[in-house]
């Protein structure tokens, strides 16, 4: 590949138009080359071409002119890398409908099937069995990254390193920066838990516990992620890199993160049903979080401030829900015990 011109870089799809989705696609458009960004919503695909901007998802985002949005999926039929960014309950239905082709498909988004326990890298590879999966994962806020703010993520790769040579050179960019992982089931297991225990450090600062508190529930967290992530198979120098901790450390420390936002109303009263009302965006650790429990129940791995987020999404009040969690018996940090 040159970069003598940019009708010499090949052009990289981006399925999923959200705030996610536009801010790579942006970023990717960052030398040059020719996007092609698959929106659901019309008005989306239309503003994004008329007018180089996203106001339903990313309106602080002026977008490339070399980024070109469609609602056809064939647009992408041809294309041999591409980003799937869609809400993780949707992955596999929206990945059916594209073409067969051998291409490598990153996926970006974050979650565990609800009703099957499926990780998005088993959901891709029945979705589309021809392709070579890769997943990308770590502490990234979109508006930041759409602006060119340095960033550091994890790529995991299960064509090993052939799919990252090949993949590296595509994404990389001067303030993005990629780090090679063969963990493809580290990498997923890290931004799916982090999502649930944001929500934990949400409810946290919803009801004025303090920064101590939440400190020890980001810690106590880290260790819940690292039991199901060691009963899954994961490496645990995956879940304690940028997917797994830095992901951990960055969505539990701010109301740009979703699930923090999510967690913070339910803390303050919020009913899960009011929280969840804006359809706009989508919190996945709330789709996680019963999924993830019943993972662990049904494992044996102790998870206790995961089955506390799940407790209060179902209904039980945040309040009560923590006054549990600090009557458990107490235990040696290191016996394996949150």
């Amino acid at each position: 590949m040159t970069h003598e011109g940019v009708t010499s870089l090949p052009t990289i799809g981006v399925i999923g138009a959200g705030a996610w989705g536009t801010a790579l696609a942006q970023m990717l458009a960052s030398d040059g080359r020719a996007i092609v960004l698959w929106a659901y919503e019309p008005e989306v695909a239309h503003a994004i071409n008329a007018e180089h901007r996203n106001p339903l998802y990313l309106p602080s985002a002026s977008l490339a002119p070399t980024i070109r949005a469609t609602g056809d999926l064939a647009d992408l039929a041809g294309i041999g890398t591409v980003l799937v960014v869609t809400p993780a309950q949707v992955l596999g239905r929206v990945l059916s409908g594209l073409a067969a082709h051998p291409r490598d498909l990153v996926l970006c988004s974050k979650g565990i099937e609800a009703g099957t326990g499926r990780m998005m890298n088993d959901v891709a590879r029945e979705a589309a069995p021809g392709s070579d999966i890769a997943v990308l994962s770590g502490p990234t806020f979109a508006h930041e990254v759409a602006s060119g703010l340095p960033t550091a993520v994890t790529l995991a790769c299960g064509g090993g390193q052939a799919q990252w040579e090949r993949l590296a050179p595509a994404l990389a960019r001067p303030t993005f920066r990629p780090y090679f992982s063969g963990d493809v089931a580290g990498a997923e297991i890290g931004g799916a838990v982090k999502n649930v225990l944001a929500i934990a450090c949400g409810v946290v600062d919803g009801l004025g516990l303090g920064q101590n508190a939440r400190a020890a529930l980001i810690t106590r967290g880290f260790a819940e992620m690292a039991r199901f992530g060691a009963a899954h198979g994961a490496s645990f120098d995956t879940i304690a890199g940028l997917c797994g901790l830095g992901d951990l450390v960055l969505t539990c420390s701010s109301t740009s993160s979703r699930n923090f936002s999510l967690g913070k109303a339910l803390g303050e009263g919020m009913s899960a049903a009011e929280a969840l009302a804006d359809k706009r965006t989508v919190a996945e650790g709330a789709h996680t979080a019963p999924v993830l429990a019943q993972l662990a129940r049904e494992k044996g791995i102790d998870m206790p401030i995961t089955l506390a987020v799940a407790d209060i999404l179902a209904g039980t009040p945040a309040r009560a829900v923590v006054q549990s969690l600090l009557a458990r018996p107490l235990k040696a940090e290191r016996d394996g015990a949150a």
